[in-house]
């Protein structure tokens, strides 16, 4: 009895000393200080308040002589607001934010929090005594996974990248050249004899500028550096919309990894992640006791695959939200492109589900509407703001003009990943020589619908995890054919047109599968099959960098012509590419089979002499040397229904690239 006792009077204690701190937080926090207008407001409340971030979340301030931390969020069915940290102990009563009106918006000044202090929100609803401590959805830094708490923060940065900027427009064109290098940051390289740990930004910044450039990459894909409290989602799994992930660094760490990679000459794009959320409590998810990012109907609002929520597209701040988020890193961090992931699982609302499982759009229809309508938005309105950036599809089926304007229909996007050739292609190569001549047409089938969307080639991360092996591992035959196939593969995709795509540890060809908790093996260059292949990819990209006939109609139909498509008992595809400039002309000719093919005749559309530029068969990529001895001569014997012909020596498993230097 006597300890029960003694526990009433500590808790009546307790709780007069809460109402005391409540009492002098009350008085602590200033209401008389906004950074919201009511024109912020409404354009919040209508869906078209792009730029929340400068509004929403925590600010450092100076008012009236007095340094703090302005707080504001949008949490409309909550009853009650508190903002709690190391400031006030983590106090859930003590400093109460206040509603703005009917904005559903609840803000508040607090002296004395700086930069570096670690919050959250802890809200209570009007629904069903809910109360839940909450990160900050606006804010711009948070702690190191697995603690979740927000930290107040500001983004002040010397930007050096001004030349980039100045020219960034003609870098990103669908007429220019564009291969990406994709990688994880966790992963690409660690820090060895430090127990396994990544790099930080600041670490990488040089070593991944002086790598890219080396290999010739004109881009850099990272996948999703937003925030993210699970590290085996790869940044798939946003918690943290408008913060790079402070594994890391900080947010200017991260600025300094941009800022390094364009003063190098190399762009930046970055994976974002509008499709879905996690449903970890101190995220989005439920976040004020209703279903306010989120859509409501777990048939719209809960993705059966990922265990995830799908945002509700409907909604007007939400919308405000998602594009502020899109124009935050495009205008915060120069991120010079945004590739969208997910997007079919947008577009359809029976996307993954069983009948039953989805609701039907107004018209009985399958289409998300709502979903459809946002991203058409989200793609004016970025294109409006930063005309010289790209937006890029993950988009995984066949919906029409993806990369089109929305003014002739389409959703808008500047590029579109080809998933399908990605496909059909490693499926390909995975076949044993002796049986591609019955498959010829999955390489063949992608030239009659090359041209209905702005084209990425990718082999990216999607398809080295989950037992599918690495792309070395894909190919076919011993480990010297593994090795051909490899950069026969390459040396294709670099000759079709369309930009290009290569997730890291496949150019020097990596035996494994992708681990996220460890580095690449890099140790495998020393080996000359490796360091031969890597060469292989260098040399691409510098061919593809500097003859326009291999990009400026990348995504036009006069760029690419079959000179052979049909050659299936061979296994042979010949092309050529063609550029703007009057002459520029290129050869392409692959041999998919073991088989070296001496006095291989080629039909050409002119004379002169053809120099070999490019040979995948070349002793020093870990070739066996077959070639054409820098060239050959054309002559007047018509071929494939042209004037002209070449014979060539086709060599095993090999791609070999021709540039025309003859007559025009």
């Amino acid at each position: 009895m006597a300890e029960r006792e003694r526990d009433r009077v500590r808790t009546r204690e307790q709780r007069g000393q809460a109402a005391g701190r409540a009492r002098a937080g009350a008085a602590a926090v200033r209401h008389d200080v906004s950074l919201l207008t009511d024109d912020d407001l409404f354009l919040f409340n209508e869906g078209s308040h792009y730029r929340l971030y400068e509004k929403l979340g925590a600010h450092p301030l100076t008012v009236q002589g007095e340094e703090g931390t302005f707080f504001a969020v949008w949490a409309p069915d909550a009853e009650r607001i508190f903002v709690m940290g190391d400031f006030n102990n983590w106090d859930t009563g003590s400093h109460p934010l206040r509603a703005r009106a009917q904005s559903g918006i609840w803000e508040g000044f607090v002296p004395g929090v700086a930069r570096g202090t670690a919050y959250k929100y802890h809200l209570q609803s009007r629904y069903q005594g809910y109360r839940v401590d909450k990160a900050d959805p606006f804010a711009f830094c948070a702690e190191v996974p697995p603690r979740t708490a927000s930290v107040v923060w500001d983004l002040a940065y010397p930007w050096g990248d001004g030349e980039w900027m100045r020219s960034r427009a003609g870098r990103n064109a669908v007429s220019g050249p564009v291969a990406i290098y994709e990688m994880h940051l966790g992963s690409w390289m660690r820090a060895p004899g430090e127990g396994n740990r990544p790099l930080t930004y600041r670490e990488l910044a040089p070593l991944l500028a002086d790598y890219v450039e080396r290999m010739g990459f004109t881009h850099v894909e990272f996948l999703p550096v937003m925030e993210h409290p699970f590290y085996g989602s790869w940044g798939y799994q946003v918690t943290g919309f408008f913060a790079p992930t402070s594994r890391y660094g900080t947010p200017q760490d991260f600025m300094y990894l941009v800022d390094t990679l364009h003063q190098r000459g190399i762009g930046v794009i970055l994976d974002w992640v509008p499709s879905h959320f996690p449903t970890d409590e101190h995220g989005l998810a439920y976040f004020d006791g209703t279903h306010l990012y989120e859509h409501g109907d777990s048939r719209q609002g809960f993705h059966p695959d990922w265990k995830t929520y799908v945002f509700n597209y409907g909604r007007n701040e939400v919308r405000s939200f998602l594009m502020s988020s899109a124009l935050f890193w495009l205008s915060t961090y120069h991120a010079d492109g945004l590739r969208v992931d997910a997007v079919a699982s947008m577009l359809y609302l029976d996307y993954s589900r069983k009948e039953g499982e989805w609701v039907p759009n107004q018209y009985g229809g399958r289409e998300n509407l709502e979903a459809v309508a946002f991203l058409r938005r989200f793609n004016e309105d970025v294109y409006r703001a930063h005309p010289d950036v790209v937006t890029v599809a993950e988009e995984s089926t066949a919906w029409p003009m993806v990369s089109r304007p929305t003014y002739v229909g389409g959703l808008g996007f500047g590029m579109k990943w080809d998933m399908g050739w990605m496909h059909d292609t490693l499926v390909y190569m995975a076949k044993d020589p002796v049986h591609r001549k019955h498959h010829h047409n999955l390489l063949t089938f992608r030239m009659l619908y090359a041209y209905t969307e702005n084209f990425v080639l990718p082999l990216s991360h999607d398809e080295v995890v989950h037992g599918k092996g690495s792309l070395l591992g894909k190919m076919s035959g011993d480990d010297w054919q593994k090795f051909a196939n490899l950069r026969l593969l390459l040396g294709y995709m670099y000759g079709q047109p369309a930009k290009k795509l290569l997730f890291m540890g496949g150019e020097f060809g990596q035996w494994r599968e992708w681990n996220h908790d460890e580095s690449l093996d890099w140790h495998l260059t020393q080996y000359a099959p490796h360091a031969g292949l890597q060469e292989w990819v260098s040399h691409l990209n510098a061919l593809y960098r500097n003859e326009p006939a291999l990009y400026e109609w990348d995504c036009e139909v006069p760029g690419f012509e079959w000179v052979d498509a049909n050659d299936s008992d061979q296994s042979v595809l010949t092309f050529l590419r063609r550029g703007r400039s009057t002459g520029t002309l290129l050869l392409v000719a692959a041999n998919f089979t073991p088989v070296p093919r001496p006095n291989y005749r080629v039909g050409v559309p002119r004379g002169g002499f053809w120099r070999e530029v490019l040979n995948s068969d070349a002793l020093e990529y870990g070739g066996s040397g077959w070639g054409n001895l820098g060239g050959v001569q054309s002559v007047p014997v018509p071929c494939h229904g042209r004037a002209y012909s070449l014979t060539l020596t086709l060599p095993p498993l090999a791609a070999v690239f021709f540039r025309s230097e003859g007559e025009r």
